[in-house]
């Protein structure tokens, strides 16, 4: 009797566990779609903000483009990248390859330019800012997002425009069961820089699949980074080269540390080290990059013009691979806060 209650406990346990709904392509023509469309199309209730140089139109020209890619020839994971940079074509097409659905929209980021200042007696001020962007929550004095301008709700009102305009791609998978918003724990909030900094911030706030972080976070005055966290730590990914002036300043490995990160593994070396690195959420490369700090900068991202082996496969293939899909619940041994990372860097 016990072996049967125990057996009964094990499949409803796999019952649970298993998704709702499993996404399914079942496309006539299988192919990669790369689609477009303007922010204010698909939502008339967006507005330009020039006050924090973001404008729906520069010069004649839209500027409030957004950009969505699928590949319905590959067998889809059922997650959501969103990405909070400039539109990445060569990303995209990376990510597409392992069964990831992307998007990138047009939302106020370019209020870094403008409001790119840390007081001392604010350890809130920027991750304020990114809040309200990102949200349109009213967390900061210094920007006046709504919710319509904000990057959930236009990444909101870009899936459901893919949803009618798509069909192939099903992204009414992405939904919620009463289609009002999007279903953030099969969304993979990623970016890079000030992306990577954005994509952490809204992490803490709301509960993602994943986080992955190229050349970030930083914000390296504020404390924000070691909030209660709706996202789970071991859902954070990092990736930085050492000659990056966000690692030497001590910026990123003070926010990955903030971050809680070492619990899950020490920093891996790339080039040394094969996949899946200990299963650690901090990742390093020390590529020559001739000691230049801007290459070191942009080197970890995915683009055309990254590094190959003699075979043509990307150097950085398996990292890339590592950071969107590895399963998020398997992680590596603890360690230890490395002392030599300098935790108040308002200090000289």
């Amino acid at each position: 009797m016990k072996f049967l209650l125990s057996l009964c406990s094990l499949v409803l346990v796999a019952q649970a566990a298993t998704p709702e709904t499993t996404l399914k392509f079942n496309d006539p023509k299988p192919q990669a779609y790369s689609l477009s469309a303007r922010a204010s199309e698909v939502d008339p209730r967006c507005k330009s903000h020039p006050e924090v140089g973001f404008v729906l139109e520069a010069g004649g020209k839209p500027a409030d483009v957004e950009h969505a890619n699928v590949d319905t020839r590959v067998t889809p994971k059922g997650q959501l990248v969103v990405w909070l940079m400039g539109h990445s074509q060569p990303l995209a097409d990376k990510v597409n390859s392992y069964g990831l659905h992307y998007i990138q929209v047009a939302y106020a980021r370019e209020w870094f330019a403008k409001l790119n200042s840390e007081p001392l007696d604010d350890s809130q001020h920027l991750g304020n800012i990114r809040l309200e962007a990102l949200t349109g929550t009213d967390a900061s004095k210094s920007i006046d997002i709504p919710v319509p301008d904000s990057m959930k709700e236009r990444a909101f009102q870009l899936v459901k425009h893919l949803d009618k305009t798509n069909p192939q791609g099903h992204w009414e998978f992405f939904l919620n069961k009463d289609g009002q918003s999007l279903d953030w724990e099969k969304v993979i909030i990623s970016g890079a820089s000030h992306g990577a900094t954005s994509a952490a911030r809204f992490a803490i706030a709301q509960k993602v699949a994943r986080c992955v972080m190229f050349c970030g976070p930083r914000d390296q005055l504020e404390t924000w980074q070691g909030l209660p966290s709706a996202t789970p730590a071991n859902r954070f990914f990092g990736y930085s080269h050492v000659l990056d002036g966000g690692w030497t300043g001590d910026h990123y490995p003070r926010s990955w540390l903030l971050l809680g990160l070492n619990k899950f593994g020490p920093i891996v070396n790339t080039d040394e080290a094969k996949a899946p690195y200990g299963n650690s959420r901090r990742l390093i490369t020390k590529y020559d990059v001739k000691g230049d700090p801007n290459k070191a900068h942009g080197f970890v991202q995915v683009n055309k013009n990254a590094p190959k082996d003699a075979s043509g496969k990307f150097l950085q293939e398996d990292v890339w691979h590592y950071l969107f899909t590895a399963p998020v619940d398997v992680v590596g041994q603890p360690v230890p806060a490395e002392p030599e990372t300098r935790m108040d860097l308002r200090k000289k």
